[in-house]
């Protein structure tokens, strides 16, 4: 099949979950069919002539991404029924080169990849020759409300509450929209799917969950010695990790520092938000900023903390984790979605006092099995049902029904 991806960033090199996600449907999809990528650029990308995307695409083309100042974003979210997240990439140039490979490319399938990349899947299958798949990889609507109720429990953090409930209504009507619109709409999990369900009932909803390589992320050998070292990855300018890197320092590293004082946390991730900027000052916190490689941050950590208290999806950072066999604590909701059971890939809680009680658990020098057993089911897991190559034949099997049932 021919097939057409329009992603909101370079996939390649694949540093964090839009990217990484993105990268492997695109390589697992290039081995059997021939793909083309229309891409933004990010302002800190550039789309090299050794990027290797190159070698795995038909045509790869990349615009930067557009930018609205925050006065339009004001305008925007006070005026327009559409929501931020619809705006954000709307650009003249893209949707015209998205007419043009439409046009000239011959496509089966156009994918786009998140909400803000959508219209341009409708622009691109507007005369009806290809199909359109969404591939919605958060439910953006579910997303805001949980920001909205978790902002409105803080005073300092109502005017952002405000905007996630206007947002909120917004993302509902637009992406229930969307999911009518589209031939077929991907979720990342069951959990996901049932939210998208129960606003778009008639829509074709399927889940192609996020994977790992698992060769990547390959255990240590040997495993590092115990240390209090506590590491979080991700991208720290995205809302939920800022609020799970805040809550941790502020609520539960003060817990754990009482029994062990020496714990340290590590934050690694590109783009800290300013919010965090008080966290340099914090005993035991270190902010690493981007770094080349985050697996030996992750096999060195005693625990690997998923502290995340709103956001939707699949976390790839768990993945990473379970894929590296490092012990775990999260909350429920940092791993909703991906079957896994608290005591046995890892330990799950949702306070700050339960969730300090398992770090603690995992730190201490007594628990060597209990650390070994849940590294075992962890790895365990992913290779049971993270691998990138049957996850795509699920999204290859969409595909042939959906050319089956195209009209000829």
């Amino acid at each position: 099949m021919n097939l057409l991806l329009l992603t909101p960033q370079l996939p390649y090199p694949p540093r964090q979950g839009t990217a990484i996600r993105n990268f492997n449907l695109i390589d697992q999809l290039a081995r059997r069919h021939t793909v083309d990528l229309l891409t933004f650029l990010a302002p800190d990308e550039t789309l090299t002539a050794d990027n290797p995307l190159h070698a795995i695409c038909r045509r790869v083309e990349a615009l930067p991404q557009p930018q609205r100042s925050t006065p339009a974003r004001m305008r925007d979210t006070l005026q327009s029924a559409q929501p931020d997240m619809a705006l954000r990439l709307a650009d003249a140039e893209m949707a015209a080169r998205v007419r043009h490979f439409a046009r000239t490319g011959g496509y089966d399938i156009v994918q786009a990849e998140g909400i803000e990349m959508a219209h341009y899947g409708l622009v691109a299958t507007a005369d009806g020759r290809a199909a359109f798949v969404f591939d919605d990889h958060n439910c953006e609507y579910v997303m805001q409300r949980r920001n909205a109720l978790t902002d409105l429990r803080r005073p300092a953090r109502w005017p952002a509450a405000l905007y996630s409930m206007a947002q909120w209504q917004k993302l509902r009507r637009y992406e229930a929209w969307l999911c009518k619109r589209a031939d077929a709409v991907t979720a990342v999990s069951q959990a996901d799917a049932d939210a998208l369900r129960a606003i778009a009932p008639q829509a074709s909803i399927h889940v192609v969950s996020n994977g790992i390589d698992l060769d990547y992320y390959t255990p240590a050998t040997p495993q590092p010695t115990l240390n209090p070292t506590l590491v979080f990855t991700g991208k720290m300018d995205y809302r939920p990790n800022i609020d799970a890197v805040l809550w941790f320092a502020q609520s539960v590293l003060p817990i754990i520092q009482r029994t062990t004082p020496e714990a340290h946390f590590l934050v690694v991730g590109r783009n800290p938000h300013p919010r965090l900027e008080p966290l340099r000052t914090r005993p035991g916190v270190t902010l690493t900023g981007a770094v080349d490689d985050v697996r030996p941050l992750i096999r060195d950590a005693a625990v690997y903390v998923i502290p995340l208290r709103v956001g939707g999806g699949t976390r790839f950072k768990a993945l990473e984790a379970m894929a590296a066999a490092r012990p775990i604590v999260s909350t429920n909701l940092g791993v909703e979605g991906l079957g896994v059971r608290d005591g046995r890939e890892m330990l799950l809680a949702d306070d700050a006092e339960a969730f300090a009680a398992a770090v603690l658990k995992l730190l201490a020098p007594q628990s060597a099995h209990l650390r070994t057993q849940l590294s075992t089911h962890a790895r365990r897991f992913v290779e049971d049902n993270s691998g990138w190559a049957p996850i795509v034949q699920g999204l290859e099997d969409l595909y042939t029904e959906l050319r089956q049932s195209a009209p000829h």
